[in-house]
């Protein structure tokens, strides 16, 4: 990415929160729970890219995509301008990150290690997740009906993980949790598994916003386990 491009997303992202937070949209815990999302997201992708690497793939790292600089990971439609167009038109958001490229053709076993670098995503939101319960459960809370700034923000931490974890494992393509399906699915099939991939990203939004039921059930599936941990 070139310093002008970067300066580009810098700016269209600054103009966006700027925007949102001027029209007060976004309330102070939804602020916290974005701070607390972007972060994770990074962490999830850049989790693909280290294990495609100890796996024999250095496709990521060539391309830069190791790092945490959230410059590198931010696709402008998709991190940027969607989300803050959602947020400001329907207050609810939806929103991606540059895939991390990776090539398990240059893997030591392509289709195991393959399936294990997707899945690598949502076990670091787990890990995350599960960090964030330990140190809630550390922390002094002397009044539990007012927690402070703190508390809220590892509690979204966790909660961000957790939604991010659930989320991915849906098993629709180009979501993580498919390379299940794509490791086990039988050869006379991938025809029209690979017709129907075309198509993934408008059946996601549509699991997303017109039919969010079974999307919000599996939510708070994770939520009330992840609350066990507390």
């Amino acid at each position: 990415m070139t310093t002008s491009q970067r300066v580009v997303i810098a700016a269209l992202a600054a103009a966006g929160v700027w925007l949102i937070i001027d029209r007060g949209v976004l309330g102070q815990d939804q602020i916290l729970f974005f701070a607390a999302l972007f972060p994770s997201i990074i962490l999830h992708e850049v989790s693909h890219g280290w294990a495609a690497l100890r796996f024999g793939d250095d496709t990521a790292k060539r391309a830069g995509r190791l790092t945490l600089n959230p410059l590198n990971h931010i696709d402008p439609w998709g991190s940027v301008l969607l989300p803050a167009l959602l947020i400001l038109t329907t207050g609810a958001a939806f929103g991606y990150a540059k895939p991390v490229p990776v090539n398990p053709r240059r893997m030591r076993s392509p289709r195991n290690h393959g399936l294990l670098t997707a899945l690598a995503g949502p076990a670091t939101n787990i890990v995350l997740a599960v960090a964030a319960a330990v140190v809630l459960r550390l922390l002094p809370v002397p009044d539990p009906t007012a927690p402070s700034l703190v508390v809220r923000f590892v509690e979204w931490v966790g909660l961000a993980n957790v939604i991010l974890a659930v989320f991915n494992l849906i098993p629709i393509p180009p979501l993580d949790g498919s390379a299940v399906i794509e490791r086990v699915l039988p050869a006379r099939l991938w025809p029209g598994y690979l017709r129907l991939r075309q198509y993934s990203m408008g059946l996601i939004l549509l699991v997303v916003f017109v039919f969010p039921g079974p999307l919000q059930s599996l939510f708070k599936a994770g939520v009330d386990l992840w609350a066990k941990l507390l």
